[in-house]
């Protein structure tokens, strides 16, 4: 298999999907560049991602079994696998992660800029991090973004 990537509409905007051939590497939020190398649309783990995608967004899933690899710093690996630790419809403070990590709360910037070099938003849900005091902080895809993903998963939470 070979990279390749596709794109998809969502109710947060068109996404772009990469992957390597065997596990999906990348979202992406509008907008954005579409890669310079040729694109499979057939590839097994896009339509499988964009499939799951769809499903997220109509209400239908709450969790995703596709492959990923992120790359990134081991450090950054430990944050992305504690994201994906949050349930669908639950939140957690970037100090809790920390403390979750075994880290000192002061380590919850570290975890925040971990947070926001995610490259796979959504299926490594970043969105579900939130301020101490329950506000929304920062999101590479933008707090209106952020809003929309919460809200799908807790209606009426902002």
């Amino acid at each position: 298999m070979s990279a390749s990537w596709t794109t998809m509409p969502s109710p947060v905007g068109d996404l772009l999907l990469q992957t390597d051939g065997e596990h999906l590497t990348s979202i992406s939020f509008s907008p954005f560049h579409t890669p310079a190398w040729q694109g499979h649309l057939a590839s097994p783990v896009l339509e499988a991602a964009k499939r799951q995608l769809e499903e997220y967004f109509a209400g239908q899933r709450r969790e995703f079994d596709v492959a990923l690899e992120a790359g990134g710093t081991p450090f950054q690996q430990r944050v992305w696998a504690a994201l994906r630790a949050i349930p669908y419809g639950q939140t957690a403070s970037y100090g809790e992660i920390a403390r979750g990590l075994g880290l000192p709360a002061v380590a919850s910037r570290a975890v925040g800029v971990a947070n926001g070099a995610n490259p796979i938003p959504i299926m490594v849900p970043c969105h579900r991090v939130i301020g101490s005091n329950g506000s929304l902080t920062g999101y590479a895809g933008g707090l209106e973004r952020k809003h929309r993903l919460l809200n799908l998963e807790i209606p009426g939470l902002y």
